[in-house]
């Protein structure tokens, strides 16, 4: 198996991605950062980075079609140059540190940006020039271990933006991201053979789970089940914190 996993191991991350493609087909983000999250239970974390990346590329382009007029290109382009500067600087202080380090850095993002989503914080009025190239910056910082989209999101949702807008500027922002993020995985060592078999091995449950999540077969409102996801990947966080340390 990929990364030398176990059985038992295997399963658990099919398991995972299947349910993390769900949860983003239904509430809209969370796939990468709950495999990560997932993974730091049973592997390196910082293994499964460029897979998750992969993957979340390919259901963008998948959702890609007919979004050019509400993408905010200039939006885009500030996040991006951001992004140029602190993803180079993320991998360069992630790499340098041990599995577990890794692992602990990982979860303990994850919980704040949880409890930051849960809070519900709210601006009066759209961030405009600098505050996107500082969140590029953070949102480059936070893709080195491949979950630079958390920070994005909830900086997104506490704008009063229009939601066509929304998901149009996401869907457009992060395939950039990632195809500027490839190289440098690659020379980080974070891209193996492992991770093409892996991909190639996830990518049919990534995409049924986010088919079956679009359809809503839950009777369950989506505000309600975005609570729940990260709830859960509040959990998964708490999880891989205490094995770190342990």
């Amino acid at each position: 198996m990929p990364f030398d996993l176990s059985l038992v191991g295997t399963v658990w991350m099919a398991v995972a991605v299947l349910g993390a493609a769900f949860i983003r087909g239904y509430s809209g983000f969370g796939y990468s950062a709950m495999v990560i999250a997932a993974s730091s239970l049973v592997m390196n974390p910082l293994n499964m980075v460029a897979v998750v990346v992969i993957l979340e590329t390919a259901m963008s382009v998948q959702a890609a079609r007919g979004i050019a007029a509400d993408v905010d290109w200039r939006r885009v382009g500030l996040m991006l140059a951001g992004a140029a500067v602190g993803l180079p600087l993320g991998l360069w202080l992630l790499t340098g540190i041990s599995e577990d380090a890794a692992r602990a850095v990982i979860s303990a993002y994850v919980l704040v940006m949880c409890l930051v989503l849960l809070a519900g914080w709210r601006m009066a009025r759209e961030a405009r020039g600098g505050s996107n190239l500082g969140m590029g910056f953070v949102s480059g910082l936070a893709n080195a271990p491949g979950m630079g989209g958390l920070p994005v999101a909830a900086f997104f949702a506490a704008q009063p933006m229009r939601a066509a807008v929304f998901r149009a500027t996401l869907i457009a922002y992060f395939p950039l991201l990632d195809l500027y993020s490839a190289p440098l995985y690659w020379y980080a060592g974070l891209v193996t053979w492992d991770t093409l078999w892996a991909s190639l091995i996830a990518l049919p449950l990534t995409f049924l789970g986010n088919w079956l999540g679009s359809r809503h077969f839950l009777a369950t409102d989506p505000q309600d089940f975005r609570r729940f996801a990260i709830l859960l990947l509040a959990g998964l966080a708490g999880m891989g914190l205490v094995k770190a340390v342990m």
